[in-house]
C-alpha cells in the first residue's frame, strides 16, 4: 500500500507539472499573459529576495571561516611558542642534571 501511494503521489506531481505546461502553452488573451507576466514577476522577486538572503548568509559565514581561520592561526603560534619554551626548559634541565652527575662524580 505505501508503494501504491507512492506511485499515485508521482502520478499526481507529472499530471500538475503538465497542467503547469499546458497552462503557459494555452496563454490565448492578453489577460491571461498579463496574469502569467505577473505570476512570473511575483516568482523573481521572491528569487531575488531569496539570492539576497543567501547571499548575505555566504557573506556572514566568509566572515566567520575568516575569523576561526585566524584564530587557528594564532593558537597555533602560541602552541608553536610552548613547545620552543618547553624545549628549553628541557635543555636547562638537561644541563643541570649533568651539571650535578659532573659535580657528584668529582667529589
Amino acid at each position: 500500500s505505501a508503494q501504491i501511494a507512492d506511485l499515485q503521489q508521482k502520478l499526481l506531481d507529472a499530471d500538475n507539472g503538465d497542467r503547469a505546461k499546458q497552462r503557459w502553452d494555452s496563454i490565448a488573451t492578453i489577460l491571461e499573459a498579463k496574469c502569467a507576466l505577473k505570476y512570473l514577476l511575483g516568482e523573481l522577486v521572491t528569487s531575488k529576495v531569496q539570492e539576497s538572503k543567501l547571499q548575505s548568509s555566504l557573506e556572514q559565514s566568509q566572515a566567520s571561516c575568516s575569523d576561526v581561520q585566524k584564530m587557528l592561526m594564532e593558537e597555533r603560534s602560541h602552541i608553536a611558542e610552548l613547545e620552543a619554551e618547553f624545549q628549553n626548559q628541557i635543555l636547562v634541565q638537561e644541563q643541570q642534571h649533568q651539571e650535578k652527575v659532573n659535580h657528584s662524580s668529582w667529589k
